[in-house]
């Protein structure tokens, strides 16, 4: 093999890629196959992608892969707030601050039993804006999460039914934090205002696992499972807060650290597909995710932000999330040997109760439709995909330091755009 060729995959790889989600937590845009797919993709022939939706497909790839794919999301949505008596006390929309979910995967095969493949793609991300003057701005004006999963593998292929795959999985998460915090509070025998903005900004690695297998009944039909292990971060952070002491005392800046605990969960994929014949094809794929993991997103403090020892020392926010199922369909028909195209549709439930929502994820159930189509020759492929995603509504309540009592998110969506590219050496 020529080692050039190596170096090269490897560094494409491993490129951190910078990450957006759009409406959502999770992650399933890891290229525009994948997209067209519904996220449905578990068996693709001669697919570098295969390492990020199921890594003992790898063994379907022949000699030595690169892939890089772009997929822009920008989303769209609505929301009203409510006081104490349920009465509106505003309507406003988010800020459309649209992102990129980039992958970069490689895959060799080393002899007829085993194939080694790495990808650099994300699994968890998001981010949120909404304007700094709003109410709902009190909860959350500006929240980010960047995250990447570099996942080495190795994949081996028993026979002609069965092949497995194990991996290890080095996990980013960048989080970034911003609201405005508005309170009254006692201050001897007076109340004090206190408005100001708090930041908080940090970053982490942790190690995870994944594990794979594929059976094939026949030459038609063939099913896969996929399981990967939840990831704890332990996060440390800087925090900035501006203006925040009481107006009795006078206005005044706090900066110090921040830490808090984050576990993103483990999941299961559940996958069939079925060929009709040379031309089409048809897969299905369950998901399973834990979300019960994220129970919590409590933020401890060095500092008091408001300068009163024991006072704002901590931001507790209880999430209690359920675990929950996405489903997924999709639909692959080679006209030739150069052209496909692709279809296909998720319903991805929304796992937010009443008293665990807020305006960092302001998601509901989600329903996405998409298609797409590919070129390829003997050396490349090109595949292109459009989707749009109806994220549902979402109604939740207020904290304790929320300037309202319950809000409605509501017509929220997300447009979602694909492009990949692949090269065989």
């Amino acid at each position: 093999m020529n080692k050039n060729f190596l170096a090269l995959g490897l560094a494409a790889a491993l490129l951190v890629p910078q990450v957006a989600g759009a409406e959502g937590f999770a992650i399933n845009e890891w290229s525009a196959e994948g997209v067209a797919m519904g996220g449905a993709r578990m068996f693709a022939e001669d697919d570098a992608a295969n390492v990020a939706y199921n890594p003992a497909s790898i063994t379907k790839v022949k000699g030595e892969v690169m892939k890089s794919s772009y997929t822009y999301l920008s989303p769209h949505g609505n929301y009203k707030l409510y006081d104490g008596a349920g009465k509106e006390i505003e309507d406003g929309k988010n800020v459309v601050h649209a992102g990129w979910a980039v992958g970069s995967y490689y895959v060799r095969q080393i002899n007829d039993k085993e194939w080694f493949g790495i990808g650099a793609f994300p699994r968890f991300a998001m981010v949120s804006e909404f304007e700094r003057a709003s109410k709902a701005s009190t909860n959350a004006f500006f929240s980010k999460l960047n995250g990447v999963s570099v996942t080495p593998t190795y994949a081996h292929k028993f026979d002609k039914k069965w092949s497995a795959a194990v991996g290890a999985e080095i996990n980013y998460v960048g989080l970034e934090l911003q609201k405005n915090l508005q309170m009254k509070m006692p201050v001897g025998t007076k109340i004090a205002t206190i408005d100001g903005t708090t930041q908080i900004e940090g970053e982490s690695y942790a190690l995870g696992w994944n594990a794979a297998a594929n059976y094939a009944f026949d030459d038609k039909n063939e099913i896969g499972v996929v399981y990967r292990s939840r990831i704890k971060h332990s996060l440390e952070a800087d925090l900035k807060g501006y203006n925040t002491k009481p107006d009795l005392m006078g206005g005044g800046d706090v900066f110090g650290n921040a830490y808090g605990v984050v576990t993103l969960p483990d999941s299961w994929d559940i996958g069939y597909n079925h060929k009709f014949d040379k031309k089409t094809r048809l897969e299905l794929k369950a998901t399973r995710t834990n979300w019960s993991t994220y129970d919590a997103l409590n933020v401890y403090f060095d500092k008091s932000l408001v300068g009163i020892p024991g006072i704002a020392e901590s931001s507790p926010s209880a999430k209690n999330w359920s675990n929950g199922w996405r489903y997924a369909i999709g639909l692959e028909h080679n006209f030739s040997d150069k052209y496909a195209a692709m279809a296909g549709f998720a319903f991805d439930e929304s796992s937010i109760p009443y008293n665990g929502g807020d305006f960092m994820v302001p998601t509901g159930l989600r329903r996405t439709y998409s298609i797409g189509a590919r070129y390829n020759d003997k050396k490349q492929t090109v595949a292109v995909a459009l989707g749009w995603m109806d994220v549902g509504n979402l109604d939740f309540a207020g904290h304790a330091t929320d300037a309202y009592k319950s809000a409605h998110a509501y017509d929220s969506f997300t447009k979602i755009a694909s492009i990949s590219y692949q090269r065989k050496f």
